[in-house]
């Protein structure tokens, strides 16, 4: 059994800079790399390149709605030309970094609302894919696990990744608890070990209700920005590796069209 394990970085410059970023690296397979819309420039996303090529990791671009001010987390209602548009135009800022340090993107992993909103918004799902399609159709698309977007994803022509989170807790129906409820995140690295692990087996999530979330994931995703990240991931690492599980990057774990 394998899986890959995810993290959204190039977010928070400070942990950039005190190490808190790279310290993550040693415990994940892939790193979703913020570029300029909810958060990112030209030096962090330059920066979380060359520490991920340290630890050989699949570098993916992590394009959200261009809000700065919220950090991507609000709903923007913007015409799916727009957000076609931005999409693309962030997808090409991030491989272009990657370019001018000798790799390559492998994947694209929507950010905050813009994800949360595609999970069942098909036609916002498809103004991501064309986004991206503008620049290529040679990567990884992620999404949320069983959602309708995986589909819109397949659809136009990508190959996809279904997506679970270690450190987020779910609702009955699959979907992501709101951020604005105050157990929506895991912060206990060893339950977010033991919540990563019954995904990986294909147990599923314990919803907030009590209830079992069926999910099956080709990636699991701890957040950069979580209060004890860097602990949290490691532990999540640890739990699905003891159990013998083996950590591959999305390359490896993606499935075709």
């Amino acid at each position: 059994m394998h899986i890959d394990l995810n993290c959204d970085m190039g977010e928070i410059p400070e942990q950039i800079a005190d190490g808190t970023q790279e310290s993550l690296m040693r415990a994940i397979t892939s790193v979703n790399i913020a570029c300029g819309g909810h958060a990112g420039d030209q030096n962090t996303m330059k920066t979380t390149i060359e520490q991920a090529l340290r630890w050989n990791l699949a570098i993916g671009a992590h394009p959200g709605y261009p809000d700065r001010e919220n950090f991507g987390r609000r709903s923007l209602n913007l015409p799916l030309e727009e957000i076609e548009r931005t999409v693309f135009e962030q997808v090409r800022a991030l491989a272009q970094a990657a370019a001018a340090s000798a790799t390559a993107m492998v994947h694209v992993k929507p950010h905050g609302m813009l994800y949360n909103d595609a999970v069942n918004r098909p036609e916002l799902a498809r103004a991501i894919a064309n986004g991206v399609a503008r620049f290529s159709r040679d990567v990884v698309l992620v999404g949320l696990a069983g959602s309708p977007m995986l589909e819109a994803f397949q659809e136009a022509g990508f190959r996809v990744a279904a997506e679970a989170f270690a450190d987020r807790r779910y609702e009955a129906d699959g979907t992501l608890r709101p951020r604005k409820f105050e157990d929506a995140l895991i912060g206990d690295p060893e339950k977010a070990g033991e919540q990563a692990l019954r995904i990986a087996r294909g147990e599923g999530a314990i919803a907030v209700s009590g209830s079992k979330v069926g999910i099956h994931a080709d990636t699991i995703c701890i957040h950069g920005d979580t209060p004890g990240a860097p602990e949290i991931a490691a532990a999540v690492a640890r739990a699905l590796q003891q159990n013998g599980i083996s950590l591959r990057p999305l390359a490896a774990t993606a499935r075709h069209r």
